[in-house]
């Protein structure tokens, strides 16, 4: 008997399976495992310090952000004190499950199937990758930590079949030599809508590599050819394609989290990745602690409200942010001319000076009353269009 079966060995259900093993909780982690999640890979200083990442998994330390409009005017945001880490999917998520195992957690390859419950209590029921056999687990509590289009948040817990997303596809290549082109300390995103017409595109590097991809929720978007288009246009599409990926990436926390009796979602099988960003490691990692947080309490007390407790937490840290990066998404991302104004926007010293402060510590910031108040009227200038796209 398991006090807690976390399905999914992503960063949220690593993080969910080490903190529970850590304090002493019996502890299995189902994982399908030889899957790279397509990603950007950017990670901010306050998730290398709260998750304690070694060096050994920062590839790259990024130090300016460019923002590339539809018409290629491009605005370079230098990040002060601080930098912007990033990992690579295909060793960072084996290291973190690799620590959950150290940390006393018991690790299955195998694919999820289902849960069932009879007399004998619940159990989760999964595929062994190496015999092929159906096993299974009994326990306690469930964590769901299975990624979009969770099977376990379609199965337990309400709405979890509709949460809306876009799709990203990347495609990792050889990094080229540093150029004016491509700097191996700068990260591109393009608000073109030739390459995404509601989303954005990527070039991120990755050390000896980097990371060329997109992402869109509408349909019959060719996905592939705007990839290549985008390497074209960033002077990319002679380096050496290492390996290509694509996943759904969930952009609207749900609005509950629970079943309300042994199951709790985590991750972005909860939809915790950021509006407007797309920034989900960090959320996942934390809505990994906060699942494991309430479990623990759920164990503790015996009640099966404290997994409410996961959703209480997250929320009441970074609904805000998530407010504030909804609207601005909402705002901007829906014609080529919205997104002129939005890199028009990011000319001004106090957006880009609050931007990543609030990226890199996790939080809005209070700055100076009469910056907010600048930030404000040139916002709405541009949205009732008082003012030229690309004025600044």
């Amino acid at each position: 008997m398991f006090d807690v079966v976390v399905i999914g060995g992503g960063p949220s259900g690593a993080t969910a399976a080490e903190d529970l093993a850590r304090s002493g909780r019996k502890v299995a982690m189902i994982d399908r495992d030889g899957r790279i999640k397509p990603c950007g890979g950017a990670i901010p200083p306050r998730l290398i310090e709260d998750f304690f990442i070694p060096d050994s998994q920062i590839i790259a330390r990024i130090k300016t952000a460019r923002m590339v409009s539809p018409t290629q005017r491009k605005v370079d945001i230098p990040i002060e004190d601080g930098f912007v880490g990033m990992v690579d999917r295909k060793d960072f998520d084996p290291f973190l499950r690799n620590r959950a195992k150290e940390a006393g957690a018991q690790c299955m390859t195998g694919t999820f199937m289902r849960i069932e419950r009879d007399s004998d209590g619940t159990h989760v029921v999964y595929r062994d990758k190496e015999s092929g056999e159906e096993i299974s687990l009994a326990t306690k509590l469930i964590i769901g930590a299975d990624g979009a289009r969770s099977k376990v948040a379609k199965a337990e817990v309400p709405g979890g079949d509709k949460i809306p997303y876009v799709i990203a596809y990347h495609e990792i290549i050889e990094a080229p030599a540093a150029s004016h082109n491509y700097d191996p300390k700068r990260c591109d995103v393009i608000y073109d809508g030739a390459i995404s017409p509601d989303f954005y595109g990527w070039v991120f590097p990755h050390g000896s590599s980097a990371s060329v991809g997109m992402g869109t929720g509408i349909d019959g978007v060719d996905l592939k050819k705007a990839t290549a288009d985008l390497r074209v246009a960033a002077g990319l599409e002679g380096c050496k394609t290492l390996r290509r990926e694509g996943a759904p990436i969930p952009l609207k926390p749900m609005d509950c989290w629970d079943n309300g009796t042994d199951v709790v979602l985590a991750g972005d099988a909860a939809g915790v990745v950021a509006p407007s960003s797309g920034e989900g490691i960090y959320y996942a990692m934390l809505g990994g602690r906060v699942a494991a947080t309430a479990a623990s309490a759920c164990l503790e007390t015996g009640r099966a409200k404290d997994l409410q407790l996961a959703r209480k937490l997250f929320m009441r840290e970074h609904k805000s942010v998530f407010k504030v990066l909804g609207a601005m998404q909402n705002a901007y991302y829906r014609s080529d001319e919205r997104r002129e104004r939005f890199v028009s926007l990011c000319h001004d010293v106090d957006v880009q000076k609050l931007t990543f402060e609030a990226y890199m510590n996790k939080r809005l910031i209070k700055a100076r009353p009469m910056a907010h108040l600048k930030i404000g009227l040139k916002n709405l200038a541009h949205l009732t269009r008082l003012v030229s796209e690309t004025r600044v």
